[in-house]
């Protein structure tokens, strides 16, 4: 075999190494970008259960507190106390 032969050989093999080390590479960019979107879309639904849940808690904090003014100031003083004796 003389060294033109083996160099073309040489550069087919290392054109299509090179081209399966492509191929790899978009494969695996192509599963990362795939998990990122699957991981955004649950991202986005947890935080607007989050979003939904906040609102609908407040907004009954707030019914609860027009309601009953008092016994909320109460509780709230309850509380105070006796986080203020437990971190003493």
């Amino acid at each position: 075999m003389n060294t033109e032969t083996a160099d073309n050989m040489t550069t087919s093999m290392n054109g299509s190494s090179t081209a399966a080390a492509e191929g790899k590479v978009h494969r695996v960019a192509q599963k990362a970008h795939e998990t990122v979107d699957r991981l955004e879309r649950t991202l986005d639904t947890g935080s607007e259960k989050v979003i939904d849940w906040h609102s609908e808690y407040s907004e009954a904090a707030r019914a609860q507190v027009r309601s009953n003014p008092l016994a909320v100031v109460a509780g709230a003083f309850a509380l105070g106390y006796l986080l203020a004796k437990v971190t003493r």
